[in-house]
């Protein structure tokens, strides 16, 4: 993984390291698409990333994942409707009514 920044002052192309932030005109590549990264003509591409290889995931990574597996596996609970139903008896109706204007 490798993010590529584009310099546009410079017009160069800059491919470091996975960067941590997000940054305006800056994405990450995955490593097949960070080893064929062409520039437009005219630009200059500076890799700063010797080792473009992927690495295998963390325990961190896993841990991660699994979370995400068990909240999409816990049962939706319904969200109570703060809108109240204006046909219950008892309840006030609406605050808009229909006004029937006289004939001239």
């Amino acid at each position: 993984m490798a993010t590529l920044t584009y310099v546009y002052a410079d017009s160069t192309a800059v491919l470091g390291p996975l960067s941590q932030l997000a940054e305006p005109h800056s994405y990450d590549l995955c490593s097949v698409h960070a080893q064929r990264l062409t520039a437009p003509r005219g630009w200059e591409v500076v890799r700063l990333t010797p080792d473009l290889t992927t690495p295998p995931p963390s325990r961190d990574d896993l841990l991660a994942l699994a979370d995400a597996v068990r909240e999409a596996g816990r049962p939706a609970v319904p969200v109570p409707s703060a809108a109240p139903d204006p046909a219950a008896p008892g309840r006030p109706r609406g605050h808009l009514r229909v006004l029937h204007g006289g004939e001239d």
